[in-house]
């Protein structure tokens, strides 16, 4: 896990980084079901407290310097939050830190709206083997 500074990761972006940073659900689906992907919401405690989804980590963006020992260096790592702006924000930290880390773009509004009814059912089934 090489740390990078935001110089050389600005000077070092490219159209493939521009790809890499994101995540659609489909491919966050695939990699979570296979123990590939922590998914970390980083919202902020109220938020959590109001709703989640059931599944991934909570680490709220303000405490995730302090709480690094928390995200598996082994896996990928996607960051949501509602839409994607604070989850952006997660990731290119993370990414500094060396993590293999993207963010969702479909945002949890969209996992919500994916995953309902006999979707939610088949992927909950699909994850718990």
């Amino acid at each position: 896990m090489k740390e990078l500074d935001f110089d050389t990761y600005l000077k070092d972006f490219d159209y493939q980084e521009r790809l890499d940073m994101k995540i659609q659900m489909p491919e966050l689906f695939e990699l979570y079901a296979k123990g590939e992907a922590q998914v970390i919401d980083i919202r902020f405690n109220e938020e959590y407290s109001a709703w989640n989804i059931g599944f991934g980590d909570h680490i709220p963006l303000n405490e995730l310097p302090d709480r690094l020992n928390e995200i598996d260096k082994t896996k990928t790592i996607v960051t949501m939050c509602p839409h994607y702006d604070r989850a952006e924000i997660a990731r290119l930290f993370l990414k500094l830190k060396g993590y293999q880390a993207r963010y969702l773009t479909d945002g949890m509004l969209g996992v919500v709206n994916y995953l309902r009814g006999d979707q939610a059912r088949d992927y909950m089934a699909k994850i718990k083997g």
